[in-house]
């Protein structure tokens, strides 16, 4: 009994220990999605983490747990944003009565959808609260992200975009 004791106790002992090394290496929060676009986002991923849930068009929405954000920012981190848009809504939808018309339909908004990925700069959060990833989908298939605590459209929020951002006639290359 006193042997399983102490086998027991130093098996606690290397589990806090691994959690502490864990602790200062990663930390898991959320992934959340911030579209100011008019575009349906159908998914999202952060370095192949997905932010579960479809987000409308002008929407906040995609959060998932558990996200791990590195404890210590460094020189040139950057994430990977992989996402699909497409249309918001079914305009146009003949029922299913017409195959033939059903289909034509489908075709027609398959064809709208685009799957997109870019590498971004990770900005500092050295010496701030790290709550997670929020990815913004801005027009043009421009991507901004933060860590911050701070909720969307608070004062001390970094990203000061509105949720309706203008969309240019024409994107730059």
């Amino acid at each position: 009994m006193f042997r399983l004791y102490k086998v027991m106790r130093v098996l606690a002992v290397l589990l806090a220990v691994g959690m502490g090394v864990l602790n200062q290496t990663v930390k898991a929060n959320t992934l959340e999605g911030i579209n100011h676009t008019h575009w349906v986002i159908n998914y999202f991923s952060v370095n192949g983490h997905s932010g579960v849930d479809v987000i409308g068009p002008h929407q906040v929405g995609g959060v998932a747990c558990c996200y791990v954000v590195p404890v210590r920012w460094e020189t040139g981190m950057t994430v990977r944003i992989d996402w699909e848009t497409g249309l918001s809504g079914s305009k146009g939808f003949p029922g299913y009565a017409d195959t033939a018309k059903y289909e034509a339909w489908a075709e027609r908004f398959e064809a709208q959808k685009r799957r997109h990925s870019k590498l971004v700069m990770v900005p500092d959060y050295t010496g701030q609260e790290v709550c997670g990833v929020t990815v913004h989908f801005l027009p043009c298939d421009d991507i901004k992200i933060t860590t911050s605590c701070d909720g969307y459209g608070s004062r001390k929020y970094p990203i000061k975009t509105p949720l309706y951002s203008p969309e240019p006639k024409a994107c730059q290359k």
